[in-house]
C-alpha cells in the first residue's frame, strides 16, 4: 500500500486529544487543545505515560523500576532506555493485534493485551554513522486505543514529504562476494513496513542495468521517486551512465587552446553504448585504487537544481539514487552515509534523506595515439585513475576465476612491477579564495549538513545544487605538468573505505564542484610503498611527499606518450590515449544524509 503525502496528524497546527487512563481501562477523548497521552505498557520496560508531541513521541516511566535510572555512589546517571523518538526518525507504525507485552525483568509478570509497534532507528553509541533498527512495542487493553495511536503516528509521518513511495531497485547478484540478493532480502522488510513499493530487477547479464536505464523513458521513470542499486560502486556507475546518456546535455570539458576538443553540446549521441568499451560492466566488481586490497571502490537538505544550462532532464524534482552496499569496498556509500552498512542505507532511503553529489564527465578524444579524434563520453561518481590504477584493473580482468581475491594478487603484481608512464596533464587553475581551500590545520571534513557544500551550492542557485560545470567570469589559466608518472588520479570524493580510513583525499567534499588531481611522479620503489602505507593509516599523510602533486581543480586534460593507456573509472576499464574531464556540481541527488561527526 502506498504512502500518501497528505494527512494532518502530528503537526503543530493540528488539535491533539487527551487520553489519560490506565492500560486496563477504556480511554476517552477529554480535551481538544491538550496533548495526546495515554498510560500504556512498553515492552520489556513497564508502565509508561506516552505523549504525542508536535515533532515526535515521548514517554515517562511510571512507578519504580530497575529500568528507570542508573545510579553510582548516589549520583543519578540517567535513564537506561530511550524516552523519546522524533517522527523524522520513525518510518512505520503498525497495530499488531492481541499478544504478550513483556515485563521489565523475568521477575515481572508478562501481560496479554492489544499492541502497536513504532519502527525507527537509533545511532550506534560507538559508531555514530551506523543506524540500528529500533522497535518500540506498546500495549493497552483497549483495541481502539492501540489502533488510534498507530493511525495518529502514521498520519504524522505522512507529513514527511521527502520520503519515497515508489522505487525501482536493481540487484547485482554477483557483486562483492555474490551476496547481492541475500542483502536485498535482509533490507526488504524495511521498505515493506514503510509502505514503499519496489519494482525489483535482478540483472542476468552484463550491461543489462545500463540498457534498462538508457531505454526507460522519463514518463515511465516519473512513476518512481528514484532508483536504488544493490551492489557496489561499479554497478552504480553502470546505472548512472545509463541514466545520464539520454538526459544530460552539456558542453564538452574546457581545455587549453592546443588540445583537440569541440565546443558543442552533448546529446544522447555523445555517449556510446557501454558495452562497446567494457566487455562485462555489470559483472566487474568495484576496483580499488589502493594496494593491497580485496575490498575495492564509494544531509544537505537542499534539492538539486536542474533548470539551468547545461540541462539534466530529470523525471521529477524528487528523483534520487540510492545505494545499498553489496560490493567489495563501497566507497560512495562510505562517503555519503559514513558506514558500509545495508541497514543504515535502507533507513536513509525510506526516511527520504537527501545529499547532492558531484559527478565528473570524462570525454575520451583518442583511443590510441594513431586513432582519429572521436569524442566518447563517460561519467564517474568517485574516482578516475591512470597508470597503477589502470594496470591493476587490466591485470585483474585476466583473473576473474579468483573472485574478489584477484585484486589482492593483481595489485601486488603491479606494485612489484613498478612501472611509470610518460604523460602530460593540464589543469585549470583555481585561486584559493574560489576553491575555499583552507590551511592544513583548518581542513574541513565533509559531514552531515556540510557548510562547505552548502556555501558552494547556495551561490547563485535557488535550489541548492548547481548541476553546472565550473565557470568564472574573469581570466582562467591552465597549468601543465609533464613527466613520468606512476599514477594519475582524480578523486571526486574522498573515497574513504575500510582499507583507507581517510580515503585518497581526507577533505574532499561531496558537492563543492571540484575534484582532486593526484599526480604520483616516478620515484623509488620504497617511497611509493611509504605513500601507500600512509593511505592505509588513519590520520596518515599520503600527499605530503615531494614526488606527489595535489591540485584542486574543476577540470583537467590528459595526453599519454605511450602506446597503451588504460584508465579506471569507478572500477570500470576505459582505454584512452587522450581525454578531458570536468566536474558538474551536485548533478545528482542521493538518498543519504552524509557521514556523522
Amino acid at each position: 500500500m502506498e504512502h500518501d503525502g497528505d494527512g494532518d496528524g502530528g503537526s503543530s497546527s493540528s488539535r491533539p486529544i487527551n487520553i489519560s487512563q490506565q492500560p486496563h481501562e477504556h480511554d476517552a477523548f477529554v480535551g481538544e487543545t491538550s496533548s495526546l497521552s495515554s498510560t500504556v505498557l512498553l515492552d520489556h520496560v513497564g508502565e509508561v505515560s506516552l505523549t504525542f508531541n508536535s515533532d515526535g513521541l515521548s514517554w515517562k516511566l511510571l512507578g519504580s523500576s530497575d529500568y528507570n535510572e542508573t545510579t553510582c555512589l548516589g549520583i543519578t546517571l540517567g535513564s537506561k532506555f530511550a524516552t523519546e523518538i522524533k517522527f523524522s526518525d520513525v518510518y512505520a507504525a503498525e497495530f499488531i493485534n492481541y499478544g504478550i507485552v513483556h515485563g521489565a525483568s523475568i521477575l515481572v509478570q508478562n501481560s496479554e493485551m492489544y499492541r502497536f509497534t513504532v519502527h525507527g532507528f537509533e545511532r550506534s553509541k560507538t559508531q555514530p554513522s551506523v543506524w540500528a533498527l529500533a522497535v518500540y512495542t506498546f500495549g493497552h487493553k483497549d483495541m481502539q486505543i492501540c489502533q488510534m495511536w498507530a493511525n495518529q503516528i502514521n498520519d504524522a509521518i505522512k507529513l514527511e514529504v521527502e520520503r519515497p513511495k515508489n522505487l525501482m531497485v536493481f540487484i547485482h547478484p554477483r557483486s562483492g562476494k555474490g551476496n547481492g540478493y541475500r542483502i536485498w532480502e535482509m533490507v526488504a522488510p524495511i521498505f515493506s513496513r514503510a509502505k514503499v513499493k519496489t519494482k525489483v530487477i535482478v540483472t542476468q547479464r552484463a550491461g543489462q542495468a545500463f540498457d534498462v536505464m538508457q531505454s526507460t523513458s522519463n514518463n515511465e521513470l516519473n512513476l518512481y521517486d528514484g532508483v536504488v542499486t544493490v551492489g557496489g560502486d561499479g554497478f552504480f556507475n553502470e546505472i548512472l551512465n545509463g541514466f545520464l546518456k539520454s538526459r544530460h546535455k552539456a558542453p564538452f570539458p574546457p581545455a587549453p587552446s592546443d588540445f583537440p576538443h569541440s565546443n558543442g553540446v552533448l546529446d544522447s549521441s555523445g555517449v556510446n553504448d557501454l558495452n562497446e568499451v567494457v566487455a562485462e560492466p555489470s559483472q566487474n566488481e568495484d576496483q580499488s585504487p589502493l594496494l593491497p586490497s580485496s575490498k575495492h571502490n564509494g544531509s544537505q537538505d537542499a534539492s538539486c537544481s536542474t533548470d539551468q544550462d547545461p540541462d539534466l532532464l530529470l523525471p521529477n524534482e524528487r528523483f534520487r539514487f540510492g545505494i545499498i552496499p553489496a560490493g567489495s569496498t563501497d566507497a560512495i556509500v562510505m562517503c555519503t552515509t559514513g558506514a558500509r552498512d545495508p541497514i543504515t542505507s535502507a533507513l536513509q532511503i525510506v526516511l527520504g534523506k537527501r545529499v547532492c553529489l558531484d559527478i565528473a564527465q570524462v570525454v575520451r578524444w583518442k583511443l590510441t595515439s594513431v586513432s582519429e579524434v572521436e569524442p566518447y563520453v563517460r561519467y564517474a561518481a568517485s574516482f578516475a585513475g591512470y597508470g597503477f590504477y589502470g594496470d591493476v584493473i587490466t591485470e585483474s580482468e585476466k583473473l576473474r576465476w579468483m573472485g574478489p581475491k584477484r585484486y589482492d594478487y593483481a595489485g601486488t603484481k603491479v606494485f612489484l612491477r613498478h612501472r611509470s608512464y610518460q604523460a602530460e596533464i593540464a589543469y585549470l587553475e583555481v585561486k584559493s579564495e574560489e576553491s575555499g581551500s583552507p590551511s592544513v590545520s583548518e581542513r574541513v571534513i565533509c559531514r552531515v549538513n556540510c557548510k562547505v557544500c552548502k556555501s558552494k551550492s547556495n551561490r547563485g542557485n535557488r535550489a541548492g545544487c548547481h548541476s553546472t560545470p565550473y565557470s568564472h567570469p574573469g581570466e582562467t589559466r591552465w597549468l601543465k605538468s609533464k613527466g613520468r608518472y606512476i599514477s594519475v588520479g582524480a578523486a571526486i570524493i574522498s573515497n574513504r573505505n575500510e582499507r583507507a580510513p581517510d580515503g585518497l583525499v581526507a577533505d574532499a567534499h561531496l558537492s563543492d564542484g571540484f575534484l582532486h588531481l593526484i599526480l604520483i611522479k616516478d620515484c623509488p620503489h620504497a617511497y611509493y610503498l611509504w605513500h601507500l602505507t600512509q593511505l592505509a593509516r588513519k590520520g596518515g599523510k599520503p600527499l605530503n611527499f615531494k614526488f606527489v602533486e595535489h591540485h584542486k581543480t574543476p577540470a583537467f586534460t590528459f595526453t599519454s606518450f605511450g602506446n597503451e593507456s588504460v584508465w579506471n573509472l569507478d572500477g570500470e576499464r576505459l582505454q584512452a590515449h587522450q581525454l578531458s574531464a570536468q566536474v558538474f556540481q551536485g548533478l545528482v541527488s542521493l538518498f543519504a544524509s552524509g557521514p556523522e561527526v
